[in-house]
């Protein structure tokens, strides 16, 4: 089920569930409004409401989160072609997933919701990856999204290795150490964890660079997060594309969400219990 929007008693909206202030002109939150979201996080909003009595929350994919709502607020990157951002969703994401990990609801973040769960928890990110490579003079070959050759061209998701923790949760759901055609599509990525309850579970090595792609709350019964798309190889195999070979293994990517329908159903039964 698709939750409710959640929103910030302390920020006005429109009928329409739209910001009426507190968003930049690029559609980034501002620095009032992120005050107020992340000193009052989820108390005063409709978060508990939201969620209800929902087993697992799901956090998918999408825009960039604004980089003033960091745990060290950075200024925009300043890349033209890269302004994506979207307020509303920043505000109701932040504090959906500040309430679960307060409540200790079960949590699962794909490539946006695995940046999000580092942010909530005090996570450092990089805003352009590109970028950062070329800050710290290392050669990089978009291993995270396809370069694009030109502005109207069409860009798939581009396979990689990522190596998973043993004992970790990714592992219980894919029993290996070792995913190849991992579909990825980000240009930020979770530069580190130090000094949070984030541990990393599972990485790419990307020239010479361990490149976080798998993260985990220790302190919560379920809470992890994964930069890549397994959804993503699934549709491909369903769909049969004439690629789907580079990208991981239908049973593989399954085996994700039916680890999380076990969970949830080993939920409800000690719930009832």
């Amino acid at each position: 089920m698709l939750l409710e929007q959640v929103k910030s008693a302390d920020l006005p909206y429109d009928a329409q569930g739209k910001l009426t202030a507190g968003v930049t002109e690029i559609g980034m939150l501002d620095e009032t409004a992120v005050k107020y979201v992340r000193c009052n996080t989820w108390h005063g909003s409709n978060a508990a409401e939201a969620v209800g009595n929902v087993s697992i929350v799901l956090f998918t994919g999408g825009e960039d989160i604004s980089p003033n709502l960091y745990y060290q607020p950075e200024e925009w990157h300043g890349i033209e072609a890269e302004i994506d951002y979207n307020a509303e969703r920043d505000v109701s994401d932040y504090l959906t997933m500040a309430y679960c990990l307060d409540s200790d609801i079960p949590l699962m973040g794909f490539c946006r919701g695995n940046q999000m769960l580092a942010v909530v928890s005090g996570g450092e990110m990089i805003q352009d990856i590109p970028t950062w490579f070329a800050e710290q003079g290392i050669a990089y070959d978009y291993t995270h999204r396809n370069q694009k050759a030109a502005p109207d061209a069409y860009r798939d998701y581009a396979p990689h290795e990522v190596q998973v923790a043993e004992g970790s949760l990714l592992y219980e759901m894919v029993g290996t150490t070792a995913l190849s055609g991992c579909p990825s599509w980000h240009h930020q990525a979770v530069k580190n964890v130090d000094n949070t309850r984030l541990i990393v579970t599972g990485y790419t090595e990307t020239n010479g660079v361990q490149m976080i792609e798998a993260l985990e709350r220790t302190d919560k019964t379920f809470a992890i997060g994964i930069q890549f798309h397994p959804e993503a190889a699934i549709v491909k195999n369903l769909d049969d594309a004439g690629n789907k070979a580079d990208y991981i293994d239908y049973e593989t990517a399954l085996s994700v969400f039916q680890y999380i329908v076990q969970q949830t159903y080993l939920s409800q039964e000690g719930e009832a219990a």
